[in-house]
């Protein structure tokens, strides 16, 4: 990574690790921009943060199932902050339900936000996107885990995300981009509030994980001492046992 400014942008960066992964890139030194779907009092909030640590920071709204969206979400970002030095795909829906009964239009949603989706943010991203800079996407151990019932949808769209990150690190290559893709497990998000005592049985250290230790592994993606790591896919998940 040059000297030059550094600037990051966080597609679904508002809450949970998203968040948490604004607040690190903050820390770390670069301006953030970050996309968000509802909410936009915790988009403003978290924005406030990332000033409070002496960092610029644009909230961005932005569907991700929208490719327009993705797009002026990343020009406005460019124009505002410059070249990107970074982009993280947080972005992504669940959507729970039996083979038998799963619909057609969740089964879009998943696969328009959570593979397209991250396909087009980061083409997107990495046109703006200085040479020798980074990309991180963020699946699910479900990719490599069994997962839950109910959750095939889910888990198709986070292994596609693993496969494609391999394919778009040989694309990048020659630019010295990283690709790399984080797996979390249960984490102490919105999304797992409900389940939490359930989760925490199935994981080996007997708690969910916080969103800032997803957030550390990211920001040494994005860091110099992971510049020879490229196409790979790191499971934090407390050793889930699925």
């Amino acid at each position: 990574m040059n000297e030059k400014r550094q600037v990051a942008l966080v597609f679904g960066g508002a809450r949970g690790i998203g968040a948490a992964i604004v607040k690190r890139l903050a820390a770390d030194g670069y301006d953030v921009a970050f996309t968000y779907v509802s909410r936009p009092d915790k988009a403003d909030e978290l924005a406030t943060a990332v000033h409070a640590q002496g960092r610029q920071a644009i909230a961005i709204e932005a569907d991700s199932a929208d490719p327009a969206a993705i797009r002026s979400a990343v020009q406005l970002a460019v124009s505002r902050l410059g070249p990107l030095s970074v982009a993280v795909v947080n972005a992504g829906v669940l959507r729970r339900g039996s083979i038998d009964d799963f619909s057609l239009e969740d089964l879009d949603l998943v696969l328009d936000v959570n593979v397209r989706g991250v396909f087009l943010a980061i083409q997107a991203a990495v046109a703006q996107m200085q040479d020798g800079g980074r990309v991180v996407t963020i699946g699910s151990n479900t990719a490599v885990r069994s997962g839950f019932p109910g959750s095939s949808a889910y888990s198709m769209s986070k292994a596609a995300v693993a496969s494609m990150v391999k394919g778009i690190a040989l694309d990048l290559a020659p630019r010295r981009i990283t690709v790399n893709n984080v797996q979390p497990g249960p984490t102490e998000t919105d999304m797992t509030a409900a389940m939490t005592e359930q989760l925490k049985q199935l994981v080996p250290l007997r708690r969910l994980g916080d969103p800032s230790e997803v957030a550390a592994l990211v920001s040494f993606l994005c860091g110099p001492a992971s510049g020879f790591m490229t196409g790979a896919s790191l499971t934090v998940d407390g050793g889930y046992v699925l």
